[in-house]
């Protein structure tokens, strides 16, 4: 009888123990988004947006905190991501296409499209033409004209190497048979600096940020296969008779580095698409000018694989070596 007694206390025992060691639901503590360019730009001003409604028991019901840590053109904040970054699924990472897709075949950083784990897509951003207000450089013919009779001349930033905003220049440069000084910068809020304040002739940039700046630069034209709702009056360069397709068009979401436990992955993939399609999301994008393209899993990681078999062929016509 005794026997029996201290068997059932020390089973109690045991499932009290168990109780007391299982981990609590994923997510119990806020999460960063590590966001790789730097604040008041396109991706950081989305990201925060499309972060807002994450503490909502309906999505994760924890907090989105924002970390920045950018370079290069989105390269430095990547490479720490999967160098040093959490596994724990407490470390969101910002991705942008074409960018880490191009850096990892041009550049051969620490990671590759398979470092990542694909999780949900908000945004499709084409990269637009812009130069300062006072530019004599009123069009597109202006710009190609003055550029093919002072080659190398004519400067256009960006915010980093083989990020949209370089491959849409490399395109440009090709289509017009031009000559440009690129300037890689270290986001596109530097680079949007520079333009207005005229250090540089022209830049390459966001859709979203020249809507919010339009009082401070002209666009010329957008780099995309259609004209946007945003900017109804802005041309395609197809249209003005230059191949230049939608290749720079930067996609934004969210991944995670590869090794991330499946409870994060498949929680993140479930609420993700939701909380981006969220009614105060729309209408906050919406405001911004910052087009949405929402995408679940499946449907990002084919992207981040469509995106890489496109980029191999294109920079190697692109990218003289």
């Amino acid at each position: 009888m005794k026997k029996a007694i201290l068997f059932c206390l020390a089973l109690v025992l045991l499932s009290i123990g168990g109780v007391a060691l299982a981990a609590p639901p994923y997510p119990s503590s806020p999460i960063s988004l590590i966001v790789v360019y730097t604040p008041g730009g396109a991706t950081d001003f989305q990201a925060r947006i499309v972060s807002m409604p994450a503490g909502e028991e309906k999505y994760f019901g924890q907090p989105i905190v924002i970390v920045n840590k950018p370079g290069a053109g989105g390269m430095t904040g990547w490479n720490w991501c999967v160098e040093k970054g959490s596994k724990d699924g407490y470390t969101l990472v910002s991705y942008n296409m074409p960018h880490l897709v191009a850096q990892s075949i041009v550049s051969k950083p620490s990671f590759t499209v398979d470092s990542f784990e694909p999780i949900a897509n908000w945004g499709a951003d084409p990269a637009v033409l812009i130069v300062p207000k006072n530019s004599p450089l009123k069009t597109v013919k202006d710009f190609v004209e003055y550029a093919k009779a002072n080659p190398g001349k004519v400067t256009v930033n960006g915010a980093g190497l083989y990020v949209g905003h370089h491959i849409a220049t490399l395109q440009l440069e090709k289509a017009a048979g031009i000559k440009l000084t690129y300037i890689p910068e270290k986001g596109g809020t530097d680079a949007f600096q520079a333009v207005y304040s005229n250090k540089v002739m022209s830049g390459f940039n966001n859709l979203a940020d020249a809507f919010r700046n339009t009082d401070n630069l002209n666009i010329l034209a957008i780099a995309d296969t259609k004209r946007h709702a945003f900017l109804p009056d802005v041309p395609t360069f197809q249209e003005l008779g230059y191949d230049i397709d939608d290749a720079s068009v930067n996609y934004r979401g969210y991944c995670f580095v590869k090794g991330v436990p499946k409870e994060a992955i498949d929680k993140a993939a479930a609420v993700a698409p939701a909380m981006f399609n969220d009614p105060m999301v729309v209408s906050k994008m919406k405001e911004s000018g910052s087009p949405l393209l929402v995408l679940n899993r499946e449907e990002t990681r084919k992207m981040f694989y469509s995106q890489k078999a496109k980029l191999e062929v294109l920079l190697k016509d692109l990218v003289k070596k």
